[in-house]
């Protein structure tokens, strides 16, 4: 019975690292998995364990929104830009989520980065080229940050399968 749970758990955790792709808060998902793992079987996964994780989870989403933010910084945007490239990210995401069945969500926070950004900088005084070249450091910003979340949840899941798997 162990092992058919834990089998569960560990695709239910494998699969929710595909919810990056939706925006979705995959890395949360992996910490819950684990935390209830912990419940059910409290020898298998210490606090400490999952304070860890909770901590890289965090570290994720701090990761992104500065790699964003930096991103933005190094092209030479202002701040009204930077902001711009956040509000458009996750409109961006939210309406690029009904597209490509859910997968929309992922190339819209890009291009609502991108397009927020641009949009304030424009708004802002700045010429259409240094407005462009701004929205291109929120763009990689964001796609840097996106991708190190997820290589992040991807470490979550990987030190989390020997704990849960029964010895």
């Amino acid at each position: 019975m162990v092992t058919a749970l834990a089998i569960l758990v560990i695709l239910l955790m494998l699969c929710s690292l595909a919810l990056h792709i939706f925006g979705l808060p995959a890395n949360w998902l992996i910490l819950a998995l684990a935390a209830c793992w912990k419940f059910y079987q409290p020898v298998a996964i210490t606090w400490n364990f999952i304070i860890i994780l909770g901590m890289i989870a965090l570290g994720g989403e701090v990761f992104e929104f500065m790699a964003q933010y930096l991103g933005c910084k190094k092209y030479g945007a202002t701040g009204r830009g930077n902001i711009g490239a956040f509000i458009g990210a996750i409109a961006g995401a939210i309406l690029g989520a009904p597209f490509f069945f859910g997968l929309g969500a992922l190339p819209g926070a890009l291009l609502g980065s991108f397009g927020g950004c641009f949009a304030l900088e424009l708004t802002h005084g700045r010429s259409f080229a240094e407005a462009r070249y701004s929205a291109w450091g929120a763009f990689w910003g964001k796609a840097f940050g996106m991708a190190m979340k997820i290589s992040l949840g991807v470490w979550m899941f990987v030190m989390s399968v020997p704990k849960i798997w029964p010895s």
